[in-house]
């Protein structure tokens, strides 16, 4: 070999050894930029949360406050009756956290192994009845609801408010036959917002966001059924970080404050 061709070959080792320290560095560099990412304990990217259809209102106004106190970070919101969302979650839905309208339907999702640790109750909520505007009929109690000439409609039994509304019923003795069960409590009030129904037993929240277009009709046996709503960490969380902020915002003392200002019972 000339002295020429021993000169290439050694500067052709050199250079690939140089490149080869290069990436290493470079690699070495994108780690430490993902552990530094990680290590700053900021939430990003997207959060999906399922919640009971009586959570829509306020749970959207919470969304709002985390992207703006998380920027670039985006909540996801599904919200349906708690049996619902608990089946699909069981049946390999993507999210994140689930927040239930009863411990019941909770326990769907805790029992398929499907809970991050163990859920807490971050809110109460009780029953109202819902009239159209004016109360024309004058309802004025859970026993009225049974007069045949009125058009009533409940939430169906397998959903939190209609199991809630069942035990109101069975606590006055008191038996009604609606004429329509809503898969939701949002679809059971829309029946009177739409004047398809004379009144409808759905909770003080939704009495509450429905302002003027219904009015609310307390009734004691309400106090005999009042669903304790827990919220949990799902263990196929695709982003556990941004999952655990969101449910920190919502057990929060300004999370609570606009559940409370939305009807619900705080402790």
């Amino acid at each position: 070999m000339t002295r020429s061709a021993r000169r290439t070959r050694r500067t052709l080792q050199v250079t690939g050894v140089s490149a080869a320290v290069l990436l290493t560095l470079s690699a070495c560099s994108s780690d430490d930029s993902a552990s530094s990412a990680s290590a700053s304990g900021k939430p990003s990217g997207e959060v999906t949360v399922f919640a009971a259809a009586s959570l829509k209102e306020s749970f959207e106004k919470l969304g709002k406050t985390f992207e703006e106190d998380h920027p670039g970070t985006k909540v996801t919101f599904s919200f349906g009756g708690s049996d619902a969302l608990a089946a699909s979650i069981t049946g390999g839905a993507p999210a994140d956290v689930f927040a239930s309208a009863s411990p019941k339907t909770m326990k769907i999702v805790t029992d398929a192994g499907g809970s991050s640790g163990a859920p807490t109750t971050f809110v109460r909520n009780q029953l109202e009845i819902a009239t159209l505007p004016g109360n024309p009929h004058n309802v004025a109690s859970l026993k009225d609801l049974t007069d045949s000439d009125l058009k009533v409609v409940l939430c169906d039994k397998a959903v939190p408010c209609g199991a809630a509304a069942q035990k109101a019923l069975d606590t006055g003795r008191l038996k009604l036959t609606p004429v329509s069960w809503e898969e939701d409590v949002k679809s059971a009030l829309n029946k009177v917002v739409l004047k398809e129904a004379d009144a409808a037993v759905v909770y003080k929240t939704d009495v509450e966001a429905a302002g003027d277009k219904v009015e609310g009709v307390e009734f004691p046996e309400s106090a005999d059924a009042v669903n304790d709503y827990p919220i949990t960490l799902l263990k196929e969380s695709r982003n556990p970080q941004a999952a655990k902020a969101f449910i920190e915002l919502v057990r929060s003392p300004d999370g609570q404050k606009v559940l409370s200002e939305a009807g619900f019972l705080t402790s």
